[in-house]
């Protein structure tokens, strides 16, 4: 049998603010708090492109280009994606595409979930992905991930 052309992943992450429900939604949906987060503070990339149109059917795009000294410099990564649902200070669900260069190397389904507690909100994020040929692979996205969302933690934390 032929090794697969694909690899299926699927992965939850959660994070505990001390901030309510609608600040950390904030933090999802407005595009200058989104930015912050999502597509700054990398020293390895400079951004090309960031755009987010937040309503259901809405488009988000990521373009970074690589600097010297990575693995890939100068190659560009798109992140190109659409909210499939959003309901307010409860779920964001983004379907998505990642392309390194000119080659697809992954498609996701990200689902946002947003728990009010005593002391402010837990967030849940599952990531369903499908990996391509010469992908980052489940292990680099979720590292990935986490990343992400502990630069979400500190950004939602910054004093309003």
């Amino acid at each position: 049998m032929p090794e697969p052309t694909t690899i299926h992943s699927t992965f939850t992450l959660e994070r505990s603010f001390p901030k309510p429900p609608e600040r950390v939604f904030a933090a999802l949906s407005e595009k200058a708090a989104k930015r912050r987060w999502f597509a700054e503070g990398g020293a390895s990339h400079e951004i090309v492109d960031f755009d987010s149109d937040f309503r259901p059917g809405g488009a988000e795009r990521l373009a970074v280009r690589f600097k010297e000294g990575t693995p890939f410099p100068g190659i560009m990564l798109v992140h190109e994606g659409r909210f499939a649902d959003i309901v307010p200070n409860r779920r964001i669900v983004t379907a998505s595409t990642m392309d390194l260069g000119d080659r697809r190397i992954s498609a996701s389904l990200v689902t946002l979930e947003l728990l009010p507690t005593e002391s402010g909100c837990d967030l849940i994020c599952t990531n369903q992905s499908t990996f391509f040929e010469g992908a980052d692979g489940p292990k680099i996205r979720e590292e990935g991930w986490r990343k992400l969302l502990d630069r979400l933690v500190a950004n939602v934390a910054r004093p309003e």
